[in-house]
């Protein structure tokens, strides 16, 4: 997956773009505990930051984010990199109605693979869509440290109808 400046030109109408970012860092509560924050949406994939706090501490012991923070970014990425893809393709819709297609949006099955601890100041996180099908999709994420060090990686598979 390749990283790119913030907010590129996408495609997207910016109210789109503002509407999909105000559903995941301020709508979705989680996500707010978390910290998300969006960098980029476009049609071939998404990233975002999360900022290290205390409260995201796994192991106190060496001041490591919890694995849990890990999953459920990566969760929440899949599914942003769903909403684009979507988006995306039926973009001879209104932005507005575009956005209702992701009211049965939901995780059917979800895997991580921790590869190194998580180190660091912040975090990156990025994901694509593999397969968008009419019931199914498919993706792959991405959870790096600051300085590009694959930390985790996710898979995951999403209801879309």
């Amino acid at each position: 997956m390749k990283h790119s400046a913030p907010f590129p030109a996408s495609g997207f109408e910016p109210e789109f773009v503002a509407a999909l970012k105000d559903i995941f860092e301020r709508q979705i509560a989680f996500n707010r505990v978390l910290g998300l924050q969006i960098t980029k949406i476009a049609p071939e994939g998404v990233c975002a930051r999360i900022a290290m706090k205390p409260e995201l501490i796994g192991h106190f012991g060496h001041q490591r984010i919890h694995g849990g923070v890990i999953s459920a970014g990566l969760d929440a990425m899949g599914g942003l990199a769903i909403m684009a893809a979507i988006g995306a393709r039926h973009m001879d819709e209104p932005p507005l109605q575009r956005l209702q297609r992701f009211a049965k949006l939901g995780t059917i099955d979800l895997r991580v693979d921790y590869l190194r601890p998580g180190l660091g100041e912040a975090f990156e996180l990025r994901a694509e869509v593999l397969r968008l099908g009419s019931r199914v999709a498919s993706t792959r994420m991405e959870f790096l440290d600051a300085e590009g060090k694959l930390l985790s990686t996710g898979a995951a598979a999403y209801i879309v109808s």
